[in-house]
């Protein structure tokens, strides 16, 4: 996928454009703070101060309306126009950096602020569009690794340019071909045009601000991804702005050993992204974002306990090679490497997931509320820090542990807010702990509107099994008396299950579900039923009940008929005696989910859904032998 022209131009354009930015801004930042202070019109600490904050403001100003744009035009060609700018911008900067112009560098700071607040949007709405949807979190995730290792690039080659003896030359150059070479790559993007109905593109600076926020805020999910992306940029702000008085304080160390903290912090998102792709096994997985959430939290707790705590000489300083070579600083770096490892873990499912539910004609706006919301709470970190550490005199491990502290509360809200992401943890542990899932069929399970799952029943967890084989919320109709199993009650009642029961037993329940399966077809969810009415007691499917024939007498929606094998005999399930009774006696089997083409609910019955959800499941018998 990285070399097809769908995805390496743009890929190659991304990089580039994180690589220029990076580089110059921290080109500005080491030649104020070495070079002839006494050119500068204000003081050091507040230009360096001001540099960031004009860096980051056009995020709060333009992200509303660059999502409007991104939505509304084709992205290639925007792109296209959002590169000529910065080859014009940094070809000025070029001019700027060889005569030392330092405000004029700030004004084209801001000016690169802008072109990035602009490219944003459309640098993650684009993966949607370009690639298919078993593609998406590899996409994600290559996007992730490439912007980490251009920031961490940019940064440090910046700061190997400068101390160059002909470095402001050199720098000029860099920029400038780095811009050119952008520019070249956005060339070779395909065509990707608006999708569904262009809105107008009419800018307002605050109102546009506003409405783009709350216009996220109506999909509860996507914006608690949000928010849950902004917690992670609050994380990663946080200690990339502390690692030189960390590593002066606390580790005793030089501005070597600050490039090192970061290349490892860098390069842990980098390769987080990866193992979340190889263990997303091609779809969208929130069952991976406790794992990241949980690291974030336990290795940096660690980190603080790893600091040696040797005592130094006065004016003792670790070069690199030192550092490296004390045994007493590994603990300190793997762990590290383990916090950005679990940052790249926790945000590449979040970013496609936002990409999956968002509507496609606004896919643009909501990365755009992304951004806002990120650069909001990258802000809320330096004020953090600077409350923390210089009112209250805190140091820097016990802030470091205070974000530890604030990561699991952020994880508990999160997860309280959407049930969705505590039964896809639940799922992915049963899939991939428990059992070996494998799903066959995927495809045919609709991206968008009504439709109806029919499947076999095996066991208790039928349900959590089927809801990761689908990228989609599905609404579960089942038996009253298993929506009520104390151990699995609160994840189905936060699943929106529809309980039923026997029209002889609890004859208001039975209609009551029917009701709410109609009002979940209309509102365009996925419903799925299993219409032998319980759980099987031989392993073999039983006869489909006219429950179905009902549903679709009403709401003739698309079918899609499932198998589930390899479930029967498990500790769920009614081998042996009743299900939860007997002791496990399997581990780490085989499951196989088959999924059937789509049928048409005006045209089929319940003997046929039968046939063909039995004809699956025979296929899947043959498949795991």
């Amino acid at each position: 996928m990285i070399l097809t022209k769908r995805f390496f131009p743009y890929f190659a354009t991304l990089c580039l454009g994180a690589l220029n930015d990076n580089f110059y801004k921290n080109v500005l930042l080491l030649l104020v703070t070495y070079s002839q202070l006494n050119a500068l019109p204000i003081d050091v600490n507040l230009f360096v101060n001001l540099a960031a904050g004009v860096f980051i403001l056009p995020f709060f100003l333009f992200s509303a309306h660059a999502g409007i744009v991104a939505d509304n035009m084709n992205k290639a060609v925007l792109i296209k126009r959002l590169k000529l700018l910065e080859l014009i911008i940094m070809s000025t900067a070029a001019i700027a950096i060889v005569s030392q112009s330092y405000m004029v560098m700030l004004v084209l700071l801001f000016l690169t602020g802008s072109q990035s607040a602009y490219f944003g949007p459309v640098k993650y709405s684009l993966l949607p569009q370009a690639l298919s949807e078993a593609e998406l979190v590899k996409g994600n995730a290559l996007v992730e690794m490439g912007t980490f290792l251009s920031i961490l690039i940019g940064t440090l080659s910046a700061g190997l340019v400068v101390s160059n003896e002909n470095g402001l030359t050199w720098a000029a150059i860099i920029v400038c071909v780095l811009a050119v070479c952008g520019y070249l790559a956005s060339r070779a993007i395909p065509s990707l045009p608006a999708q569904g109905k262009l809105n107008s593109n009419k800018f307002s600076l605050f109102s546009g601000t506003w409405r783009c926020i709350n216009k996220a805020r109506e999909t509860t999910s996507i914006w608690m991804a949000i928010l849950a992306i902004s917690w992670f940029w609050f994380v990663g702000a946080t200690y990339l702005t502390q690692f030189p008085n960390f590593a002066k304080l606390h580790l005793h160390a030089d501005a070597t050993v600050v490039s090192l903290l970061l290349a490892l912090f860098s390069v842990g998102i980098a390769v987080g992204s990866f193992v979340c792709e190889r263990f997303s096994f091609g779809h969208v997985e929130l069952g991976l974002l406790p794992f990241g959430v949980l690291g974030l939290s336990i290795f940096s707790f660690d980190m603080i306990g790893a600091i040696p705590l040797q005592v130094v000489e006065p004016g003792f300083v670790y070069s690199f090679e030192s550092f490296v070579a004390n045994a007493q600083h590994y603990r300190v770096m793997i762990d590290l490497f383990l916090v950005g490892l679990s940052g790249g873990l926790f945000i590449v499912p979040l970013y496609a997931f936002i990409q999956t539910r968002a509507e496609k004609q606004e896919c643009a706006q909501a990365i755009a509320a992304n951004n806002i919301i990120n650069a909001l709470f990258m802000v809320g970190s330096a004020v953090l820090s600077i409350v923390l550490l210089g009112v209250f005199s805190w140091s820097i491990p016990e802030l470091f542990t205070l974000i530890g502290v604030l990561n699991l509360v952020v994880l508990i809200y999160v997860y309280s807010q959407v049930p969705e992401f505590t039964q896809r943890f639940i799922s992915y542990l049963l899939s991939h702990v428990m059992y070996r899932v494998k799903v066959q069929g995927r495809q045919y399970i609709p991206a968008q509107g009504a439709g109806i799952i029919v499947s076999n029943h095996v066991s208790y967890v039928d349900a959590l099994i089927i809801m990761g084989a689908s990228t989609r919320p599905i609404r579960f109709v089942m038996d009253k008396s298993i929506s009520e199993i104390p151990l699995l009650k609160y994840v189905f009642k936060h699943a929106g299950v529809i309980p039923i029961c026997s029209p002889k037993k609890c004859e208001a329940t039975y209609l009551n579900a029917f009701e709410q399966i109609h009002n979940a077809l209309a509102n365009d969810e996925l419903v799925c039923i299993f219409p032998e009415g319980r759980l099987t007691s031989d392993g073999d499917i039983g006869e489909f009940r006219p429950g179905i024939e009902t549903i679709l007498q009403r709401d003739p929606v698309p079918v899609i008929p499932l198998a589930l094998n390899g479930l029967w005999g498990s500790y769920f399930s009614h081998k042996g005696g009743h299900a939860l009774t007997t002791m496990p006696t399997r581990f780490w089997s085989r499951v196989k989910v088959n999924i059937a083409p789509v049928v048409a609910g005006d045209t089929t019955n319940r003997i046929a859904l039968q046939q063909q959800v039995t004809q699956q499941f025979e296929h899947s018998i043959v498949e795991i032998q």
